[in-house]
Parts: structure tokens; sequence; C-alpha cells
């Protein structure tokens, strides 16, 4: 008995061991990742039904808050300035933060003005940390182990998704619940995990060296690529 017991604990000792600290590059961005896609995809799956049914949207308002969501994507190159003064940790916590932000307060403005004020904070949000993200995980992960740390936070957001459309299924046919609420959930949870990862920020030093310049190059094959996609 003692020796099974042994071989036990020392089997969840090797299990543990092999487990990511809680203060490790990846668990931070799977976080990240889970909180990004978990209020973009409530905020996204309930905007129709709630811009038509609240706010009195028509065509042509869900067609302007669609051109204004992507406002910020455009003046996300404004990341490359204001990492003169934050660190990327710091700027996608904040960026995090006004993502849930926007999404909880969604359901308090049920008006034109008023959700498009909170579809610009919540886009703001959104597109500065997708920026911040993708620079990270190139400066904390190595060439050896990229992909496939990158394929597992992939799998992580999907399921993410995944988890957040069957809540919102159970929140309104079995609890029926309204948008507020729904909302404010899936914002609130989000900016307490973002609180969290605030005051538990990976401490790694990036295995690349970071130039807080612009580098312009005449490469043309990332533009091709981008081009042939559309």
């Amino acid at each position: 008995m003692k020796a099974q017991s042994k071989s036990r604990s020392k089997l969840f000792s090797q299990l543990f061991s092999k487990l990511p600290s809680k203060e490790s590059p990846f668990v931070f961005l799977a976080l990240a990742g889970i909180v990004m896609t978990m209020t973009f995809s409530a905020w996204n799956a309930l905007l129709n039904n709630f811009a038509i049914e609240n706010a009195a949207f028509t065509g042509a308002e869900i067609g302007t808050l669609q051109s204004i969501r992507e406002i910020p994507g455009l003046l996300a190159f404004t990341a490359a300035f204001i990492l003169l003064v934050l660190t990327e940790q710091v700027l996608a916590i904040i960026a995090l933060s006004l993502l849930c932000i926007g999404v909880a307060i969604t359901g308090f403005f049920p008006s034109v003005y008023g959700l498009y004020a909170t579809t610009v904070l919540m886009s703001i949000g959104f597109h500065y940390y997708e920026t911040i993200n993708q620079s990270l995980s190139l400066q904390w992960f190595s060439k050896a182990e990229a992909p496939a740390l990158l394929g597992r936070l992939l799998a992580i957001k999907s399921f993410a998704a995944l988890c957040t459309f069957a809540g919102i299924w159970l929140a309104f046919s079995v609890f029926d619940t309204d948008y507020i609420t729904v909302y404010m959930v899936c914002g609130s949870l989000g900016l307490a995990i973002t609180a969290w990862l605030a005051t538990h920020k990976p401490k790694t030093e990036n295995t690349h060296v970071q130039h807080k310049k612009l580098i312009l190059r005449k490469q043309w094959n990332g533009h091709r690529l981008t081009l042939s996609r559309c």
C-alpha cells in the first residue's frame, strides 16, 4: 500500500510539475484570449437583435455602426507611439479593460448614439489588444515552440467562443434573461479576469529585442498575401 501511495503521489507531482505557472507567458495570453473571445463573441452575437429590438435600428444605422467599428482598426498603428511610454503588457491590459467596459455598458445605452459610443469604446480595446497580442506572442515564444503554442491558444479561444454561445443560449432560453444582464455579466467577468492578469503579469525577458521605433522596409510579400485573402 505504501509503495502504491508513493507511486501515485509521484505521478501527480510529475503531472502538476508540467503545468505552466500562473505567471507564465502562455497563461497570460491564454486568459487574455479567453477574455477577448468571450466579450467580443457576446457583443457580436447579440448586436443585431439588440440594435433592432431595443435601439430601433434600421439597415442604415447598422451599416453606419459597422463602419464606425472599423475606425479604431485603421488607427491601431498608433500603438507604436503609445509603446514609447507604456510597456506592451500594460497596454494589453488597458485595451482589454476598455473592451470589457464597452461590452458591459452596451445594454444601458439602447439608442443610436449610445450604441455608437459603446461600439467605438469596445472596438478601441479590441483592435489595440489584437495588435499587442501578436507582438507579445512572437516575442515570448521561440521559433521552435511557437507553432504548437499558438495552435493551443487558438484552440482555447475557439472553445471559449463555443462556451460563450452556449451560455447565451441558456441565458435566453432557460433563464429568460435580458440583454442588459448578458452584456453586464460577460463584461464584468472579463474585467475581473483582466484585473487578475494585471497583478500576475509574466516576469520574463523577451527573447527578441524590441525596437521602439518605426522600421520601414520594402517588402511586399505581406501585402500581396493580405490582398489575396480579400
